[in-house]
């Protein structure tokens, strides 16, 4: 499953509201910017680790 920042800013907007945020209050910024930051964490730092098989070695996630 591919990581995409609208959908996870879109959860964390939702997620915040469901705890009593009022999104107009920052019209959303504040989420979009942190699913930003995460999704780009994750691409820069994941890793798989294939141990075994032909394909054996470590992958960058992207």
């Amino acid at each position: 499953m591919a990581i995409n920042s609208s959908t996870l800013g879109a959860s964390i907007k939702s997620r915040l509201e469901s705890k009593g945020f009022k999104m107009i209050e920052f019209n959303g910024a504040m989420a979009e910017a942190i699913a930003e930051a995460v999704v780009e964490h994750f691409q820069q730092n994941a890793q798989v680790i294939v141990s075994g098989g032909s394909s054996a070695g470590t992958y960058q996630v992207k």
